[in-house]
């Protein structure tokens, strides 16, 4: 079966249709010593068994009672690795499973919020009123625990390769661009386009800018052009190093270029689908104004 490469979020998702089981009707389930309560409504005890480590694949619904939090009901995922978690017991159900079998397992939240921050638990969850979490799982195929290593493997090998090759790239875009400029000795390269006259930006200055953030392939991810120019006081924002040091002491008024390499900005882990890792970054900036 072809498995698919992308991990559901977080706690991750499930299968079957809900079922009017709220909270307290737990007719038609078992329930193991350390307390979680399973039902299969299918079970195909022949078939590969979840061993542990491995990642589950399939589709998932997870729901409080009946107030569906997550679902990849009809997009077969990656759910979720068969390794103990914050709460332990879901892990156990888990390795109850078969390729096939679609089951619903069901976790007092009131346990689960002893093990979480208040600000983690859904806004509908209420202290001492019996509510449930719902797992409801409809397993679909395996990774096993060594074909995920291997694949991590790979990964990193990968990764490792297109971390090498940022040198090159960077340098045969500043040629092809004919940029005269000079890097810092951290590599992140600031080309004034225009010089401004005003006020310097400085930390603790509020400024508003306007920009165009791409790859060096020229794909856009980011604009500010056509919208309210980017406002924020300079130090309490939080934005990228390269960002940071590279408007630092220009002047209002002025048009700027940086090429960022990804140790400046968003580095091995990108950013979204949009930023892969190792990712050269270019930002095309005016400064609007600075008070």
């Amino acid at each position: 079966m072809k498995r698919q490469l992308r991990m559901a979020t977080a706690m991750v998702a499930g299968t079957m249709l809900l079922t009017a089981c709220g909270s307290g009707d737990m007719k038609g389930y078992k329930q193991t010593a350390d307390g979680l309560y399973y039902r299969f409504e299918v079970q195909n005890k022949d078939a590969q068994q979840v061993q542990e480590g491995d990642v589950l694949v399939g589709e998932m619904t997870l729901r409080l009672d009946t107030t569906v939090l997550l679902s990849n009901v009809g997009r077969t995922e990656r759910l979720m690795p068969a390794i103990p978690s914050y709460d332990g017991v879901l892990h156990e159900g888990l390795l109850m499973m078969h390729v096939g079998d679609k089951v619903t397992f069901a976790i007092e939240a009131d346990s689960m919020a002893k093990f979480m921050q208040p600000n983690q638990m859904p806004p509908m969850y209420e202290q001492g009123k019996g509510m449930k979490f719902y797992y409801e799982i409809n397993l679909q195929d395996i990774v096993t625990k060594e074909e995920f290593a291997e694949e991590q493997a790979n990964y990193q090998t990968q990764m490792e390769q297109v971390r090498q090759q940022e040198p090159e790239l960077i340098a045969n875009y500043v040629k092809e661009n004919n940029i005269k400029a000079q890097p810092t000795a951290d590599g992140l390269y600031i080309i004034v386009k225009k010089a401004g006259k005003g006020t310097k930006v400085a930390v603790g200055r509020q400024v508003a800018m306007h920009y165009t953030g791409r790859l060096l392939d020229g794909t856009v991810f980011d604009s500010s052009i056509g919208k309210e120019p980017l406002s924020y006081v300079v130090g309490q924002m939080g934005l990228i190093r390269g960002w940071e040091e590279g408007v630092m002491g220009q002047p209002e008024g002025s048009q700027l270029q940086l090429i960022i390499p990804s140790a400046m900005g968003y580095g091995s882990q990108g950013a979204g689908q949009q930023i892969p890792p190792y990712s050269p970054l270019v930002f095309d900036i005016e400064i609007v104004s600075v008070k």
